[in-house]
């Protein structure tokens, strides 16, 4: 079976910001989704959480919201790539007749969209203030760069 991808988006904010969710603390924020190509946006190997600190890779901040809506929309073509793997693998063994069932699915319900609110309030750390962060107002008092992870304060 060859590689695939299904795309699927997920929503920003009116100010486009994208949610996410820190692997360690668990603690949600939201970065700023630059366009791609921007010339602004820092590449980086891994980033780091605005409210702990903590750093992981760049695929680690999914929220488990995020994570259900993208299964959910993935489903259905991950369903056709398995019935027609099954199917062309049974194709011209002599003896062997294969009838697939229509019915045959993984069982992931389709899900509802994501609504993404505009929450939080903006930062911009002093030391990359091209990637501004939302973060919960609580939380202002300490707060770390996405990129480097040096700690400032609102």
């Amino acid at each position: 079976m060859d590689d695939f991808s299904v795309p699927v988006s997920i929503p920003l904010d009116s100010d486009g910001f994208l949610r996410r969710e820190c692997p360690t603390c668990e603690g949600e924020f939201k970065w700023f989704s630059h366009d791609e190509g921007d010339p602004d946006a820092e590449v980086a190997e891994q980033y780091f959480c605005p409210l702990c600190g903590v750093p992981a890779g760049c695929d680690s901040w999914w929220t488990p919201a995020q994570l259900a809506y993208m299964q959910g929309v993935a489903a259905p073509e991950i369903d056709r790539v398995i019935r027609e793997s099954i199917g062309d693998a049974f194709r011209g063994i002599r003896g062997v007749t294969f009838r697939q069932n229509a019915d045959f699915g993984l069982g992931t319900p389709t899900p509802d969209p994501l609504v993404e609110p505009d929450d939080m309030i903006i930062v911009e750390p002093p030391c990359h203030p091209n990637e501004p962060v939302k973060v919960p107002e609580a939380a202002t008092a300490r707060l770390y760069c996405l990129v480097c992870g040096a700690p400032f304060a609102a």
